[in-house]
């Protein structure tokens, strides 16, 4: 926990702009100096100033199999001071919770692997094959100067890895006493960050005027925010609502399964956009005066794409806004998807039924994005698995990115104990 603690301390707020983001330097020498410190090697890479990450290898008893990359990002999103009612930055410790910007996204993770591979050197253990820690920047921007960076200048780093695990996945969900489902991430949507552009006829505000960009715009935006896209039921989401049906004892309509999602509560807003390509405008710019009709009108639209879906979805795109609207990308990043079974996932398994009798893992889908998608350019299966067992009125999807970030000290205690039986297993 006083890992976790030290973490959430330094200031690693990512804006998306390196010239007025933190940076993640501070963090990454904390650790590795914790890493060094039991006698690994860190290696840190920085792609720009302060943008920095660290790589470790762990050498394991059988160095012939397959590394096992276990990632975690530094950086955090912004936080309001004055929306919070700690503050963000201070770490406190209060109603059996740690407080602070990346207590669960992802300083938390950071902080449980740290955690574990340290009493394993202290202890003298040997991990069954290589462990490759991995500690990147700029998760929270896409990875442009963590991961991707890594991966495309540093993949000797990675040498070996071929299975991975990281973040928003291993939590659980309360059924009852007798059952708690902990949703292990095997797909995540993919990402498409777009402009879109209206071009008009300048002009004086006080004229007519029907060849103007901002009306254009609005109304495409408009039309795109206010659009569903058809429901699209992908291997991930259909196990996991088998697996929900079961548990709840529910009927779920696989043509029309939003009403069976609407039971689930909390987690309901993270599964209810698997089902479907997302399209959530964020961000309008248009105009230098009041009195003139500008050229140029531009929104920014946040899009995620199903698995096997990516393709069809710019001409669903097109055919919402219209066929004169610009579309430049921003950021593009492919959706991911690997199945549930093998031993990695019943080393998953066992290690949270072991310190929870109630635990039962299945797999789902993420409706945003992690580091996952700059491995999966090496080929390596990636997972969401960073435990924690959770208070089952506890709304866990609204702490990303939102107010009064917070992770249960149970939670986080029982996280720790959980990874340290996955990686003895794997």
């Amino acid at each position: 926990m006083e890992i976790c603690r030290d973490l959430l301390r330094i200031d690693t707020t990512n804006t998306g702009d390196t010239t007025t983001s933190a940076g993640e330097r501070a963090a990454a020498e904390y650790v590795a100096a914790k890493l060094a410190e039991v006698g690994l090697e860190p290696e840190i890479r920085e792609s720009a100033p302060g943008r920095t990450s660290v790589v470790a290898r762990y050498e394991g008893a059988d160095r012939d199999r397959g590394a096992l990359l276990v990632h975690g990002h530094l950086d955090v999103v912004p936080a309001d001071a004055s929306e919070w009612s700690v503050d963000p930055f201070g770490g406190e410790i209060k109603d059996g919770y740690l407080w602070g910007r990346g207590a669960i996204d992802m300083k938390d993770f950071d902080a449980m692997a740290l955690a574990v591979v340290r009493q394993w050197r202290r202890e003298g253990r040997v991990p069954p094959r290589d462990l490759v820690l991995a500690f990147l920047a700029d998760e929270e921007a896409g990875g442009r100067y963590g991961a991707h960076f890594m991966v495309d200048n540093h993949p000797e780093l990675f040498e070996g890895c071929t299975e991975a695990i990281g973040e928003v996945g291993g939590f659980s969900y309360t059924v009852d006493e007798n059952l708690r489902l902990y949703l292990v991430e095997t797909a995540e949507k993919g990402i498409e960050w777009l402009r879109l552009i209206a071009r008009g006829r300048p002009g004086h505000g006080s004229m007519v005027n029907d060849d103007n960009a901002i009306t254009a715009l609005s109304e495409a935006v408009a039309r795109l925010g206010r659009h569903k896209f058809p429901i699209a039921m992908t291997d991930t989401v259909r196990a996991f609502l088998a697996q929900v049906s079961e548990a709840l004892g529910i009927e779920v309509d696989l043509d029309d399964p939003e009403l069976a999602i609407a039971k689930l509560g909390p987690i309901a807003t993270i599964i209810g956009a698997t089902v479907r390509n997302t399209a959530n405008p964020t961000r309008l710019e248009a105009g230098y005066k009041e009195n003139v009709i500008p050229s140029r009108a531009v929104a920014t639209v946040d899009c995620r794409t199903l698995p096997g879906h990516a393709e069809v979805f710019e001409k669903q795109l097109r055919d919402v806004i219209g066929p004169d609207i610009d579309i430049e990308y921003i950021e593009r990043q492919p959706p991911l998807e690997t199945a549930f079974d093998g031993p990695l996932v019943e080393a998953m398994s066992a290690a949270l039924l072991a310190e929870d009798p109630a635990a039962r893992a299945v797999p789902y889908m993420l409706s945003g994005g992690t580091d996952a998608k700059a491995f999966q350019k090496l080929g390596i299966r990636c997972f969401g698995f960073a435990p924690l067992r959770l208070p089952a009125d506890l709304n866990f999807g609204a702490l990303f990115h939102g107010i009064d970030e917070r992770v249960p000290v149970e939670g986080l205690k029982f996280g720790v104990r959980v990874l340290d039986r996955f990686l003895a297993a794997s």
